[in-house]
């Protein structure tokens, strides 16, 4: 039976994963990316996830409840005056686990854990595309802007033709 297996227990005894994932934690916030099993992977972001909700809301129930997790305080630091104000405006999902093959001494899947909002290659400039939805025509005053802005540069292509 598996009554009372929400988590994975990583072949660890308690005191042993919790200060494990702690020192993950740490490094993932100082470093913004670290490598580790996948295993491992899935247990950090269930355990980092919650504490950078927290991080949003800057009391000193919130940092003290975070440090009691970490127990590293430059680490606490990071997170709430640099972490959570970028990630301010997201939901949830702060955390992007990528896979990276076997390792090559006992063949364990790899992978790369991320923080979302500090990858340059998959968010540009910091900032997410806005989404924009339009379910119905343009308004008049908008077509008529539009058909003026693309006519002017025809105009000034012409009177310069005429001068050469």
């Amino acid at each position: 039976m598996r009554h009372g297996k929400k988590f994975n227990h990583l072949g660890r005894k308690t005191a042993h994963r919790k200060a494990m994932l702690a020192n993950m934690s740490c490094s993932l916030i100082e470093h913004k990316r670290i490598n580790t099993t996948e295993a491992k992977a899935k247990a950090l972001r269930k355990f980092v996830e919650p504490l950078i909700t927290k991080s949003k809301n800057d009391t000193t129930h919130n940092r003290r409840v975070v440090f009691s997790y970490l127990r590293d305080k430059f680490a606490v630091t990071e997170l709430f005056k640099e972490i959570s104000v970028k990630v301010a405006d997201r939901p949830g999902g702060y955390i992007r686990i990528i896979k990276l093959g076997n390792r090559q001494g006992d063949n364990a899947p790899m992978a790369m854990v991320e923080l979302v909002d500090y990858n340059e290659i998959y968010n540009p400039n910091g900032k997410k595309a806005k989404k924009t939805t339009r379910r119905g025509r343009k308004k008049a005053t908008e077509a008529v802007a539009d058909v003026a802005a693309t006519e002017a540069p025809e105009a000034s292509e012409t009177s310069e033709t005429s001068e050469e």
